[in-house]
C-alpha cells in the first residue's frame, strides 16, 4: 500500500534529522572568565582583562582579571548623590546614604539612570502620606461590617462603584501632585497602589509600561498614558484590592449558566490614566492575576470588568478576552480601563484515579491490538483489497491518534506546544472517524452488489475517493477551526478543544454527523440483506457470505458509532456508570478492531495458522541442523545415540 509506508517513513526522517546534528567543540583551551574565538583564540570576557593586557592571546596559562570600573583609570561617574561599586565582572551605581531612587529601586547603571533624591524631602513625604491616608481610607470602609450587611444588593454595587472611582481619581490626583516621583508604591493588607508619572514623549526602550502589585501585572502602552490633548504630565494607576472580591462576588455575574457555579478567584485590580480619564484604549492592556484558590480542576475562566449601571454595577465580559489560563494564573486583554477580575467554574469532581488508570491500559491494549491488525492487513496477501484498505488506514489513524493522547494529552506546560498537540488530535481523531465512514460506505456498496453486479466500479469508485476524503476532510474541517480561533486549542489541563464559543462542535459536530451517516447505512444494509435471504434458495456460500456481511455491520455500527454515544448520557445518577462504560469501551476499540477484522476472519485464521506451521518447520529444522553440526560429519555414534526414525533397543 502507497499509505502504509508513509507514516514510518515520517518518523525515520524526523527521528534521523534530529540525530545528525553534530555538536561542535572548541578547539582551544581558555581560562577561567574567558571565551573561544574561531577556535585558535581566547578573549577575556566583558569586565575582565589579560594579565599581558592583550584581547587576543593563546598562551594556555595567561588569566583574566577583573577590571575595577570605579577605579583609575575608568572611575565611572554615577551622577549627584550617588557612589560607583565594583563587583566581580562589572559594578554598579547605588544612592548616597540619605537618598533613593524614583522608583525604589537599589541600584542603576550610569548617571543617566540617576534619580536620587532626599528620603526627607517634603515633596516625597508629603505625597507618601496622601498615599497612605486613601489606603487608611478604604482599609476602614472595607472593614465596616455594619455598612455591608444592612445594605441590599443594590446599594451595596452601588456604593462599590462610588468607592472604587474616588480611589482612582484620589490616587491619579496624589501622583499628579508630585511629578519628579515618576514610580510610586504603597501598599497594607487591603490594598496596593503602584503610579508611574510620564513627564515626555514615549521613548523607543519604553514603549511599555508593566506595573505590578500584589502578584497581578498590567501591560500599558505608553501612548494610550501620555495624553497629546492636555498640557503637562499624565499618569497611570494601577490598584488592587485583597478583600473587594468578598463583597462584589460572582452574585453580580449574570451572564453564565445555571448550572457553573462561578466564584470570583482573584483579586479585584482597577486600572486609570490621568489627568483625563480616557478608558478607550489604541491598544488592548495585558493583565495577568495570580489566583485565589489554585488547587482545582478549572472548567470554565471569564474575564471581567466593573460595568457602571443603573441598578449600581455589576460583572460584564464587554471588550475582556481570555488569552491563557492555567492553575495559578490567568491571562486577560481588555480594551477599556475600568475595575477587573477573573472569575471561573470549577469542575464539580475531582479527576477519578480508577478511570485514568482504565484509560492507559486498555489505550496500551488497543495500541499493540492496532499495530497487529495493521501489520496483518499489510503482511496477508490474501485478504488484501479495498476493504483492507480501509482497515489499514482506520488502524493507523486511532494507532498515532491513541499514541499521542497517552504522551500529549498533558502537556499544558507550553502553551504553543499544547495548542499543537490538540490540533493533531482534532486531525486524528477526525481522520479515523472519516474512514469509518468510509467503511460504512463500503459496506453499503458491498452489500447492494449482492443484488447488482458491479463490483469492479465499488473498488474504482473507493479507490478514487478513499485518500482525497479520508484525510482531506478533516484536514480541511480543521484549517478552518484553527484560521477562525486558534486560541481555543488547548485548555487548562488537556491539550484538547477548549469548551468555550462551542469550539468543541467544530469536532462534535462531524462526529455526529458521520455517525447518523453510518446509521443509515447500516439500515440499508439489514433491508438488503433480509430482502437477499428471502429471496436464496439452498445456496450455502452465498448465505455465509450474506450473514458475515451482517454480522460485520451489526459490529461495524457498534464499533464506529454507538459507543460514542455513552459520552452524551454521562448526565444524571447514573452519569458514573455511564462514564466507567464510555472509557472500557472506547479505550480497547482497537482491541475491538483486531477482534472482528482479524481473529473472527477465516482468512485471516488460515493464515496465521499457516504462519504458525511454518515457525514451529523453521524452528524444528533449526534444531536438526544445530544437532547435526555439534555431531560433526565424521563424528560416531555413541551406543545410547538414538537417531530419527530409529528405535532404542535394549
Amino acid at each position: 500500500m502507497q499509505g502504509s509506508s508513509l507514516l514510518p517513513g515520517l518518523c525515520f526522517l524526523l527521528s534521523f534529522f534530529g540525530a545528525v546534528i553534530p555538536k561542535i567543540k572548541a578547539s582551544c583551551n581558555c581560562p577561567p572568565n574567558a571565551s573561544c574565538v574561531n577556535n585558535s583564540h581566547c578573549t577575556c570576557n566583558s569586565g575582565y582583562i589579560s594579565g599581558s593586557k592583550q584581547k587576543l592571546f593563546t598562551f594556555p596559562l595567561e588569566t583574566c582579571n577583573d577590571i575595577n570600573e570605579c577605579g583609575p583609570p575608568y572611575s565611572v561617574y554615577c551622577g549627584s548623590n550617588a557612589a560607583c561599586h565594583n563587583v566581580e565582572g562589572s559594578f554598579y551605581c547605588r544612592c548616597a546614604p540619605g537618598y533613593r531612587l524614583q522608583s525604589g529601586e537599589e541600584r542603576f547603571s550610569n548617571s543617566s539612570e540617576n534619580t536620587c533624591q532626599d528620603t526627607n524631602s517634603s515633596k516625597t513625604t508629603q505625597g507618601k502620606k496622601e498615599l497612605q491616608k486613601i489606603v487608611d481610607t478604604f482599609e476602614s470602609l472595607l472593614t465596616n461590617q455594619t455598612l455591608w450587611r444592612t445594605e441590599g444588593r443594590q446599594e451595596i454595587s452601588s456604593t462599590a462603584t462610588t468607592i472604587l472611582r474616588d480611589v482612582e481619581s484620589k490616587v491619579l490626583e496624589t501622583a499628579l501632585k508630585a511629578p519628579e516621583q515618576k514610580v510610586q508604591k504603597i501598599q497594607n493588607s487591603s490594598v496596593a497602589i503602584e503610579t508611574r508619572v510620564i513627564t515626555d514623549n514615549c521613548s523607543e526602550e519604553r514603549k511599555t509600561f508593566n506595573l505590578n502589585v500584589q502578584m497581578n501585572s498590567m501591560d500599558i502602552h505608553c501612548n494610550d498614558v501620555i495624553q497629546k490633548d492636555t498640557q503637562g504630565p499624565s499618569a497611570v494607576a494601577f490598584i488592587s484590592y485583597s478583600s473587594l472580591g468578598n463583597i462584589i462576588n460572582a452574585t453580580f455575574f449574570e451572564e453564565t449558566d445555571e448550572k457553573d457555579r462561578v466564584f470570583l478567584n482573584s483579586q479585584v485590580v482597577s486600572a486609570a490614566i490621568g489627568p483625563k480619564r480616557n478608558v478607550s484604549l489604541s491598544k488592548s492592556v495585558t493583565l495577568t492575576f495570580q489566583h485565589v484558590k489554585m488547587n482545582h480542576s478549572i472548567k470554565k475562566a471569564f474575564c471581567v470588568y466593573w460595568e457602571n449601571t443603573k441598578q449600581g454595577g455589576l460583572w460584564s465580559r464587554d471588550g475582556c478576552f481570555l488569552i491563557h489560563v492555567n492553575k495559578s494564573h490567568t491571562m486577560c486583554n481588555c480594551s477599556h480601563l475600568s475595575s477587573f477580575a477573573v472569575l471561573m467554574a470549577f469542575s464539580s469532581q475531582e479527576e477519578d484515579p480508577v478511570l485514568t488508570i482504565i484509560t492507559y491500559v486498555g489505550l496500551s491494549l488497543s495500541l499493540l491490538s492496532l499495530l497487529l491488525a495493521a501489520l496483518t492487513f499489510l503482511l496477508c496477501k490474501t485478504i488484501q483489497n479495498t476493504s483492507t484498505s480501509l482497515h489499514l488506514q482506520l488502524s493507523l489513524c486511532l494507532f498515532v491518534a491513541h499514541l499521542l493522547f497517552l504522551v500529549g494529552i498533558d502537556q499544558t506546560e507550553s502553551k504553543v506546544l499544547c495548542a499543537i498537540i490538540a490540533g493533531a488530535l482534532h486531525y486524528l481523531y477526525l481522520a479515523a472517524f472519516t474512514w469509518m465512514l468510509l467503511e460504512g460506505l463500503h459496506l453499503f456498496l458491498t452489500a447492494r452488489n449482492l443484488t447488482v453486479v458491479n463490483y469492479s466500479s465499488i473498488n474504482r469508485l473507493m479507490k478514487w475517493i478513499m485518500f482525497p476524503v479520508g484525510y482531506g476532510v478533516p484536514a480541511v474541517t480543521v484549517a478552518i477551526s484553527a484560521a477562525s480561533r486558534p486560541h481555543l486549542y488547548g485548555t487548562a489541563d488537556r491539550c484538547w478543544l477548549h469548551l468555550d464559543q462551542g469550539f468543541i462542535w467544530g469536532f462534535l459536530g462531524p462526529v455526529c454527523a458521520i455517525f447518523s451517516v453510518n446509521l443509515v447505512f447500516f439500515i440499508l444494509v439489514f433491508w438488503i440483506l433480509k430482502r437477499k435471504l428471502s429471496s436464496l434458495n439452498s445456496e450455502v456460500s452465498t448465505i455465509q457470505n450474506t450473514r458475515m456481511l451482517a454480522f460485520k455491520a451489526t459490529a461495524q455500527l457498534f464499533i464506529l458509532g454507538c459507543t460514542w454515544c455513552l459520552g452524551f448520557l454521562q448526565v444524571g445518577p447514573a452519569a458514573q456508570v455511564v462514564a466507567y462504560l464510555f472509557t472500557i469501551i472506547n479505550s480497547l476499540q482497537g482491541f475491538f478492531i483486531f477482534l472482528v477484522y482479524c481473529l473472527l476472519s477465516q482468512q485471516v485464521q488460515k493464515q496465521y495458522q499457516k504462519w504458525f506451521r511454518e515457525i514451529v518447520k523453521s524452528k524444528s529444522e533449526s534444531e536438526t541442523y544445530t544437532l547435526s553440526s555439534k555431531m560433526g560429519p565424521d563424528s560416531k555414534p555413541s551406543e545410547g545415540d538414538v537417531f530419527p526414525g530409529q528405535v532404542k533397543r535394549k
